[in-house]
């Protein structure tokens, strides 16, 4: 009876153990609006989708307003930004893609945009592995796409969105305080 007693004490302390362990992980938020906000660090987010089997994924950090002035003040005007915060947001495409018109090979890219009061700057860029905009080369961008930014319901933490449309189509949208901006992409044959 002692043993099984004690077997049973060893096990509740090694479940103790492991779960303590996983906690430590860094984990990845799939909606970090909905996550309680009592830290001032950026939330390590991923926004997901599968369109025809085909899986999308998109890695940022997720930094909150804080009733901070964003545009034009916390995120400069007219400069390479890294859409999110510490590492550059990446894009994960399983397959061939075309933005505007222009067919990119699958694989993982780094996303960054240039902000701007009336439009936008989309870019894509091979070089994936980056820290900030710090090592941003614009030699190294695939495609640039200008946009016009929407406005936006106040959205407290930015948020990357992976809209699926008809067949092979999709829209990926970056939301953050009241600014909205996305860009249409199509799977190749």
């Amino acid at each position: 009876m002692k043993k099984k007693f004690y077997l049973l004490l060893l096990l509740i302390a090694t479940a103790f153990t492991a779960t303590a362990q996983e906690q430590k992980k860094e984990e990845v938020c799939y909606n970090p609006n909905l996550v309680k906000d009592t830290s001032k660090k950026s939330i390590k987010s991923m926004a997901f989708a599968v369109i025809h089997g085909d899986s999308i994924k998109i890695n940022y950090h997720s930094p909150g307003v804080r009733k901070r002035i964003i545009w034009g003040g916390l995120v400069p005007y007219d400069e390479v930004w890294v859409t999110g915060a510490h590492d550059a947001t990446t894009l994960e495409m399983p397959k061939a893609f075309v933005i505007n018109g222009k067919e990119i090979p699958a694989g993982k890219y780094a996303f960054f945009t240039i902000p701007g009061e009336k439009e936008w700057t989309l870019i894509i860029n091979k070089n994936w592995k980056q820290h900030l905009a710090a090592e941003y080369d614009e030699k190294d961008d695939i495609i640039r796409v200008k946009v016009k930014p929407k406005k936006s319901e106040h959205t407290e933490r930015l948020q990357y969105f992976i809209e699926t449309g008809k067949s092979e189509t999709g829209r990926i949208a970056v939301v953050w305080e009241k600014i909205r901006v996305e860009f249409d992409f199509r799977f190749s044959k």
